[in-house]
């Protein structure tokens, strides 16, 4: 018995002999103690955690060369070799992990609005929310800061850009013909409904090198990854009628919308100031298929429209009102795959294909035309480690536009464009990042080659604020007006600087932009109007500076959620056959815009107000020495809408644009010879309406029974 008290007693001192003692402690970057901090040995369950000065001890039975794994929450996983005997009294230093929320985001030049964005200054889809916007996309983001209101025209126009400066990709893939069909002076609508969308970037400049092709901005429009429910919703509108229904299964979703719009008894109702044969009409839809792998989805999504109408517009140098017929057909189909493979690799690829066709009786003359449009994408992303995240990738864009002129004369080009790009996305901290990419392309058609370099880079100077600077050169093949004349050009090119300062805390969101865009090689021509005779060049020049400032709130008051948007604009360009470098008539040097949406419980009722004042635009008066002297009288447009809700899944709408009815003029149309007292004539370029009402009913059938349409109107 002696002796196995005494072997007992031996084993359990050689075993005391063998175990080792671990000692150390835990810091952050300020080298202040991290409290609660997981230590142990990698592959064992030896370990303990900090205490209120970072330190830790525990023993272990583990023997020379291991892995000591520290770990805590908001910091990255630290992995450090050691030598078990000899760690003792060790310092180990956390890095804060660049994932949480209240990362940096890199913010110079976009307004984000979705589900998956991490820091979003709109609600997801609620822009369209905005009362005079009347569910267009469009209309509503030119209530953001850095747009400019042309009611001429309808399309975007930003920062000193005209409209066909801003390209739309709908997933990533390019969208190109984002308008529906319009005439001179007639506004146009975007193409899409916002009820198949869950999230918009709006980049007013300094994109990312993923993106081509765009002197000014880029809208990105993100289709719905899966649908929560199967659900149907129907409108009645004063203008039409609309149907959509989502159906969804395991893996898999399908989405459809619909609309009829007719103008006609609208215009019986309520006049316009437009000469009707045939008011606008137009047959339109949407669908999204969604199918989800285990490590991907495949998203297809496509959308027609057919539009005509028939009017008469006077024209100040003809006697008699020019009748314009316009019918038009539009096609767009876009397939796209994302998916995640092994070696943190992700995959993305795309393609789309998109066809315009318009045919236009002008009085006695028709012009007959036809684009065909096809874009292929293919991008891969690598993330190295949690702070450097590498994306390369290549586009391909085919155009065909053909067009002709009562049969008797052709134009058009082909033209195919290819690029390739690679872009870091770097965190050296959680309060500094940065995007440094390039981009090179190559226009088959103008026979030239391009790179343009961007950077942008995010400094968090607190828990709610943060500076971003962005620059970049940015490079656009001139429009389809000038290519289906000629082939002689360079691309028009646009170097951006952009410094945003962004503030956001409990639902308050504050941004302020500084902007400089210098133009080059911009198309020029001394002709007064382009034909094939026209002698085209790219000698033209131009800048656009100014500031953007951007506040919501939607905590002050309970159930109110209002923004302000100021935007300062100044800019000159000397392009097409101007004769000097001056201010763009499409250009207002100072824009503000008011949105309020507020919920009135007791009347089940939520209503909006929108007001925007831009200052006056420049017109050339051919009556006066100077080139584009004039300007118009300041833009005012008081808007209004009303939801009531009649059960929770069936709303009445309604609103009304310009309520004041103010009589607001866009420019002037002058006489090409002076009368006979040596004096040019002109006439008002006005709004179609001096206000336009609107009336829907909108009914919501989903599996919760709670769904209705609020957030799409």
């Amino acid at each position: 018995m002696k002796l196995y008290y005494t072997l007992t007693l031996l084993l359990l001192t050689t075993l005391g002999f063998s175990q080792n003692t671990l000692s150390g402690t835990v810091v952050d970057e300020k080298n202040k103690p991290v409290v609660g901090a997981n230590v142990f040995i990698d592959g064992t369950y030896d370990g303990a955690s900090t205490d209120e000065k970072g330190n830790f001890s525990f023993t272990t039975d583990a023997k020379e060369n291991q892995i000591l794994v520290v770990s805590y929450l908001a910091f990255e996983t630290l992995k450090a070799p050691i030598d078990v005997a000899n760690c003792k009294d060790k310092t180990f230093k956390l890095k804060e992990s660049v994932n949480t929320l209240d990362a940096v985001v890199v913010t110079a030049g976009t307004f984000s609005a979705g589900e998956k964005s991490r820091v979003s200054v709109l609600k997801p889809l609620d822009i369209v929310t905005t009362a005079g916007s009347a569910g267009n996309i469009i209309a509503a983001l030119q209530t953001l800061p850095g747009t400019q209101t042309v009611g001429e025209d309808g399309r975007l126009f930003v920062r000193g850009g005209e409209a066909d400066e801003t390209q739309t990709f709908v997933d990533g893939i390019r969208v190109a013909q984002p308008y529906g069909a319009s005439t001179n002076n007639l506004p146009t609508r975007g193409r899409f409904s916002p009820f198949l969308f869950s999230g918009i970037s709006f980049s007013t400049g300094g994109y990312s090198a993923e993106y081509g092709e765009a002197l000014s901005s880029v809208l990105l429009l993100n289709t719905q990854d899966e649908a929560d429910q199967n659900k149907t919703d129907i409108s009645l509108m004063t203008v039409g009628l609309g149907f959509s229904n989502t159906q969804k299964w395991k893996k898999s979703s399908l989405s459809v919308n619909t609309a009829y719009i007719d103008l006609a008894p609208y215009q019986v109702a309520i006049p316009q100031n437009v000469d009707w044969n045939r008011p606008y009409q137009s047959l339109s839809g949407e669908t999204v298929y969604r199918y989800n792998f285990n490590n991907g989805i495949f998203k297809m999504y496509a959308a027609f429209d057919a539009a005509r109408f028939d009017l008469n517009q006077e024209d100040i140098n003809q006697t008699e009102k020019v009748r314009v017929n316009l019918r038009n057909n539009n096609f767009y189909l876009n397939t796209s795959y994302r998916g995640n493979f092994s070696g943190n690799w992700q995959l993305f690829g795309g393609l789309s294909y998109g066809y315009g066709q318009n045919k236009i009786d002008i009085d006695a003359n028709r012009v007959n035309n036809a684009e065909h449009a096809s874009h292929m994408k293919l991008k891969l992303t690598k993330k190295l480690s949690d702070r450097v995240k590498l994306n390369f990738g290549a586009d391909y864009f085919i155009t065909q536009f053909d067009e002709d002129f009562n049969t008797t004369s052709r134009n058009g080009y082909d033209a195919d464009i290819a690029a390739i790009y690679t872009e870091a996305d770097i965190f050296f901290s959680k309060n500094f990042a940065a995007k440094v990419g390039v981009r090179a392309s190559n226009n088959n058609y103008i026979q030239e080659n391009s790179i343009s370099p961007r950077a942008s880079i995010a400094y968090k100077v607190s828990k709610n604020s943060q500076f971003s600077f962005a620059y970049g050169n940015f490079e656009q093949a001139p429009k389809q007006d000038y290519l289906k004349y000629s082939n002689d050009f360079t691309t028009e090119k646009a170097a951006h600087y952009i410094l945003n300062y962004q503030y956001v805390k409990k639902n308050r969101t504050l941004r302020t932009e500084v902007y400089l865009k210098e133009y080059s090689d911009l198309v020029k021509y001394t002709d007064d109007n382009v034909d094939y005779n026209t002698k085209f060049n790219n000698n033209g020049t131009g800048f656009a500076k100014g500031l953007d400032v951007f506040w919501r709130d939607g905590n002050s008051i309970k159930n109110l959620e209002y923004w302000i948007s100021y935007s300062y604009i100044d800019t000159e360009r000397n392009y097409k056959n101007y004769t000097a470098e001056v201010t763009p008539s499409f250009v207002s040097k100072h824009s503000l815009s008011l949105v309020t949406k507020y919920w009135i419980s007791d009347w089940k009722s939520q209503i909006g107000f929108t007001h925007q004042f831009n200052s006056g635009r420049p017109y050339n008066n051919p009556n006066e020495s100077v080139f584009m002297n004039g300007k118009t009288k300041t833009y005012n447009s008081l808007s209004f809408n009303w939801a009531y809700l009649l059960s929770q899944q069936k709303i009445l709408y309604f609103s009304v644009s310009n309520i004041m009815g103010t009589q607001n003029v866009f420019g002037y149309q002058y006489a090409n010879t002076p009368n006979t007292s040596n004096i040019y004539e002109r006439k008002e370029i006005a709004p179609t309406a001096d206000r336009f009402f609107f009336v829907g009913f909108f009914w919501t059938i989903s599996d919760n029974k709670k769904d209705n349409q609020l957030k799409n109107l």
